[in-house]
């Protein structure tokens, strides 16, 4: 993927394919992804700094302003700091987020003797109501298939996130980009095993009845895990790590809808290749201000979500949208033009609509449309039809398209290409 591509997933789609059609189709699967993970970020911002603030849960207006406040803020760093202010904002709080996790984690660990069994325990003793099911699967997805969906979501949308596509063009060569994710893949992983510490540690050192009824509600476990752990000083540690955390996810994300836009729908759709690099960043900046004002809006609506949940749905939209048509483009020789579009499109349209009709939207736990009564799919996670399905017509349309949208030499070029890096703008100037 790296050796193929400039600047966008567009790039890799549109290598061999008929150019305008398949770079509209993947701007607008980044568009859309880009716009659900932005969700999942406003919401988790304004419930971090309405903790901070004491703005209670039901002051709705208090808790958008702070939404629109820190969105605001958001789109003013993009259109200052850019992609290099980006990336260091990404650097630093990587490292701020591993070392604050750590020694939360440790300090938990201290509490119970470093005693492992003793921390569930004490988890279950102050979670009445639920006791020992808060050791296993079933208290936030009570449907199996649910549970399933939502790891195939998870599992297969982080290949086909824009914002993390877009980042092995910022590194020099494909053997960086590589050590790029050997390196991501062993510090999410310690993370995420972090994480179950702290999970557990909110339970039992907080209680789950303290955390519900906190501004943000359970979003705020960790800051006040922190506050409980070291007082004001450790949460407002905390809470400025997550805000970093916040802040660059933000960045990157509308960066990558915006530079997508420019550089795919505007210069190559629109000008068919003729426009200047000027009018395209300018285009861009204009798209990150869109971006952000969108995402201000959505989460304000979606305040009161679980971030965690959000950020699933977004996974399992780049899984449906993206995944399916990445890996036809680079190892299917016959995949074609009607095929992308196929995938692309039908992933993306299947997925929205599978969330719309879902008990997210207007089921009895959701707060956007709480029992709007249009709940037809039942399940919160789209993903185990929505991808397969992507797949599916990715086939179907290849084969609707027949034989007059392959081109055998530029498959030829793509596939050495991609493996050798030879021809590569970067690999030239070398």
């Amino acid at each position: 993927l790296r050796n193929t591509g400039k600047f966008t997933m567009g790039d890799v789609l549109a290598f061999r394919m008929r150019q305008r059609p398949v770079r509209a189709a993947a701007a607008t699967s980044t568009l859309v992804v880009s716009f659900f993970y932005l969700l999942a970020q406003m919401a988790g911002a304004g419930g971090l700094i309405a903790l901070l603030l004491q703005i209670p849960n039901t002051d709705r207006v208090g808790q958008s302003v702070v939404i629109a406040v820190v969105g605001l803020l958001m789109i003013v760093y993009v259109l200052v700091g850019g992609m290099k202010g980006t990336t260091y904002v990404q650097i630093i709080k990587a490292g701020l987020l591993i070392v604050g996790a750590a020694v939360m984690t440790a300090w938990v660990l201290g509490i119970v003797g470093f005693n492992l069994s003793d921390l569930l325990g004490r988890a279950v003793a102050n979670s009445p109501g639920r006791g020992e099911a808060l050791l296993t699967p079933g208290l936030q997805y009570t449907n199996p298939v649910d549970f399933i969906s939502l790891g195939l979501a998870l599992v297969l949308g982080t290949a086909g996130l824009p914002h993390i596509l877009m980042r092995f063009y910022t590194v020099p060569t494909a053997v960086e980009a590589r050590r790029s994710v050997v390196w991501a893949i062993w510090l999410i992983g310690v993370f995420y095993l972090f994480t179950l510490v702290l999970g557990y540690g909110a339970a039992a050192l907080v209680g789950p009845e303290a955390i519900a009824a906190a501004p943000g509600g359970g979003n705020s476990a960790a800051p006040l895990l922190a506050y409980q752990l070291g007082g004001e000083i450790l949460l407002g540690i905390i809470s400025a790590v997550a805000f970093a955390t916040i802040l660059a996810v933000v960045a990157g994300l509308t960066i990558t809808a915006s530079a997508s836009f420019a550089h795919d729908v505007y210069a190559n759709v629109i000008e068919r290749g003729e426009a200047s690099p000027d009018s395209e960043v300018r285009v861009a900046r204009i798209t990150a201000l869109v971006v952000g004002v969108v995402a201000i809006a959505g989460g304000i609506l979606v305040n009161g979500i679980n971030i965690a949940f959000l950020v699933a749905l977004a996974f399992a939209v780049a899984a449906s949208a993206n995944l399916p048509t990445i890996l036809y483009s680079l190892f299917w020789k016959r995949f074609n033009t009607m095929g992308a579009l196929f995938s692309i499109y039908g992933g993306l349209v299947s997925c929205v609509l599978l969330i719309v009709f879902s008990p997210v939207v207007s089921g009895p736990r959701s707060v956007i449309l709480p029992n709007g009564g249009f709940a037809f799919f039942p399940l919160e996670n789209p993903g185990i039809v929505s991808i397969p399905l992507s797949f599916l017509l990715g086939i179907v349309g290849t084969y609707v398209g027949g034989s007059r949208d392959f081109d055998h030499a530029r498959y030829a070029e793509m596939e050495v290409r991609s493996l050798t890096g030879a021809g590569s703008e970067k690999a030239l100037l070398r």
